[in-house]
Parts: structure tokens; sequence; C-alpha cells
């Protein structure tokens, strides 16, 4: 694909737009904390330099985007990079969720990166590889997209005025058990390096985590997740292996956790575990769990308490020493 109108594509997903004009919004009811609004034109950064590892994957094309403002059949992953006016040094890599068969960018990546750009944070909206389109790679693609991108921030760290003890991750859902993932295996080698950023550790120094899937094991198997990644009837042992909770180890970066008591989605009892398995290893974990707000709420709806999440989030990381 010519590389202009993939910039014109991504210009477009930026601005919160949809290729074709539909409005609404699959999670609009009732009314976001933090609606999407115009930003600027993202830089883009290509993942790999040419294809992904494995190959395959859908034909040479724009990715769709659906009335919601989601895409999918993503043919080349890539970076946007949302740079503040006033930038402080941290940065973060965002995964919107979608069960790994789309990628919610306007309801959930797109508003993270204007609540974060307004903290002077550098923002990276991951556009990852989904494992059913066809990719060779399978369950890994979307792993692979994410590592990469980890090491491409620490490889251009300079170049945006990083800080390297501050890049974080924000994933919401699907996105949440991807950046999980990455967050607690830094030392998961699932490709073969390609270039000198990939002789770099991707390590996160920080995570916060929106309704994530976490964990893959029985009794908590209904998510499109866990289907999509592993199939219909995995093993136990599959699915122990695409657990997060597997990984929490003594030195993972601190968590911060949010859901809503009435998720039947991912159920709370994921940041449940997840939070158990931090304090059995010395992790540092915040977890709130709101009365209401079902699955997906973003960055929370206005009147309720899901609204709040930002500002706690805010507050936790200035304890951190990420933002001051």
């Amino acid at each position: 694909m010519p590389q202009t109108s993939r910039r014109v594509f991504l210009s477009a997903v930026a601005a919160g737009l949809c290729l074709n004009s539909l409005p609404g919004d699959a999670f609009s009811e009732p009314e976001a904390a933090v609606p999407p609004s115009p930003q600027p034109v993202a830089t883009v950064i290509p993942l790999w330099p040419a294809e992904p590892p494995g190959g395959g994957g859908p034909d040479e094309a724009l990715p769709m985007v659906s009335p919601a403002g989601s895409i999918s059949r993503i043919a080349r992953p890539q970076l946007q990079v949302f740079r503040p006016a006033r930038p402080n040094g941290a940065a973060v890599l965002v995964a919107g969720g979608g069960g790994y068969q789309h990628i919610s960018m306007r309801h959930e990546s797109l508003p993270a990166a204007r609540w974060l750009q307004k903290l002077g944070v550098t923002v990276f909206v991951l556009s990852y590889r989904l494992p059913e389109e066809g990719w060779h790679a399978g369950a890994l693609a979307p792993v692979q997209d994410a590592q990469r991108a980890i090491r491409l921030i620490h490889a251009q760290a300079d170049q945006y005025g990083l800080d390297r003890k501050r890049i974080g991750a924000l994933g919401f859902s699907a996105g949440g058990h991807l950046m999980g993932l990455c967050a607690a295996r830094p030392d998961w080698q699932t490709y073969p390096a390609i270039d000198s950023a990939d002789s770099l550790r991707p390590d996160i120094n920080l995570v916060l985590l929106a309704y994530p899937v976490v964990t893959l094991e029985a009794p908590y198997l209904g998510t499109r997740s866990r289907r999509t990644l592993l199939g219909p009837h995995p093993t136990p042992a599959e699915a122990t292996a695409w657990s997060v909770q597997t990984y929490i180890h003594k030195g993972c970066p601190p968590f911060f956790l949010v859901q809503a008591a009435d998720d039947r989605i991912t159920v709370p009892e994921n940041t449940a575990v997840l939070q158990a398995a931090c304090q059995r290893n010395t992790v540092p974990v915040t977890r709130y769990i709101f009365p209401s707000g079902g699955h997906g709420f973003g960055l929370g709806y206005r009147e309720t308490a899901t609204a709040t999440w930002p500002h706690l989030a805010e507050n936790w990381m200035k304890q951190q020493h990420f933002i001051a």
C-alpha cells in the first residue's frame, strides 16, 4: 500500500472518524465522561520493515473501520505517536480491546491518548495484528507486535525525549491481556531479531489495565479472547500458558486495575486473580471495583463512578513518580 494512502487513513482514525462517516459508538450509552475529540495528526511508525514475522495476513488493503470506530483487517501493524504540548519524558503504549477480533480505537485508544497527552505523556497507540486474519504466527501475532512496539519506543526514546525508566502501558479488555502478558514476560522470545531494536529488552515500568482479560483458565471460559487465541477446546495447560497471572513474579512493574462489579464479559474475578498474584509476589498493585459500568466503559461514563478512574490513575502515576 502506498505510504500516502496509509497516512490518510490513519489521520482519519486519529480524528475519531470512520471511513464510511457513519455516526455512533457501540458503548455510547450513557454518555462518555471524556468524549473523543480531534487530535493532531499522529506520526506513524511501521512496526516491521517488511512483512511481519511468519507472514500471512489479509490482502494489502486499508484496514476496515466499523461504524463504532473499531478497526480490523490490519495488514501492516503500526504505532501512532501523539506528542503532548509539554512533554514530561513519560511514554505510554496504548492497546484497545475487542476480543482480538477488532481494536476499539474511537472508544478506547484515542480518548486515552487525548487524556494522557494532557498529562504531558507521549502516547503510542498500537494497531496490532488479529490472530484470525490469516497470520501464520496465529496467537503469537499480537504479542510479537506489542513486544516490537515496546522495543521501538526504547530504541527511539532519545528522538522523542523519553526517559527509558518511564515507559508504561495501558490496555483495555483484550488489549489489557496483551499489555499484561508483555509486562510480565519481557524475556519471552516470540520472533527472531530483525534489527538492532530487537536486541533491546521490552521492559515496561508501569501498567494500567481497564476491565482486562487476565485468566483463560476454567471456570472463566466465556471470553472471545480465549476462543480467538486458543480455539474452542484448549487444554488446561494451554489455558494456563496464556493467562497473565501465570507469569507474575517479583520484579514485575506496578499494576493499576479498574473494573465494574457487573462486568459480565471479563468478570471481576479477572482483576481479583491478578491482584492476588501480585500480592503473592510482592508486586505493587492497586485495584478499583466500581458498582456498575459493565464491560467497555472506556475512560468512564459521566455521572457514574467509572468517570473517576482517570483521576485515580493520574494520582497513582504521580505516586509512582511516573508523572509530576
